[in-house]
């Protein structure tokens, strides 16, 4: 295994009470990141609310930090990530905050300290684009949309 590589995270003043992102398993790729809200948020089927997580922190540059939807509570109670995976660059020094939307049946509570999304860190690879005035050819050509099979 690689070494791992140094995440600096500042909590957010009044939030000492709210844990950290961290692991839950010895193998997780993802680390489970809590809500640090001041009193419960309620999310109504069809509704988006941004949930403070209570922490600042420096991504290095050439990473990012991906957040994504919790499995148990996708498939539990249907909140997801809108915009998933939800993309902390490594130059955003702002509070950590995750978008959460219901797409189930019923209304769903956020409570501090509640584990509401997993953050993966991946490396980044900026590319240069170039425009061109024909792109190669491939045996797919625009096929796309189920065109490769069901």
């Amino acid at each position: 295994m690689k070494s791992p590589i140094t995440i600096e995270i500042r909590k957010k003043a009044g939030c000492d009470d709210v844990p950290l992102p961290q692991y839950m398993s010895e193998h997780a790729s993802g680390m489970d990141v809590c809500a640090a809200c001041d009193g419960d948020i309620e999310i109504a089927p069809g509704d988006v609310k941004l949930i403070p997580c209570g922490f600042y922190m420096a991504v290095p540059v050439g990473y990012e930090a991906q957040v994504r939807p919790r499995s148990g509570l996708a498939l539990k109670h249907g909140i997801t990530l809108p915009n998933t995976p939800g993309t902390i660059d490594a130059d955003y020094r702002g509070e950590v905050c995750v978008i959460l939307g219901n797409i189930g049946k019923d209304v769903f509570v956020v409570n501090r300290g509640m584990r509401i999304a997993q953050m993966v860190i991946a490396a980044v690879t900026q590319v240069d684009v170039q425009l061109v005035e024909k792109l190669s050819d491939t045996a797919r050509g625009e096929g796309g949309f189920g065109h490769t099979g069901t």
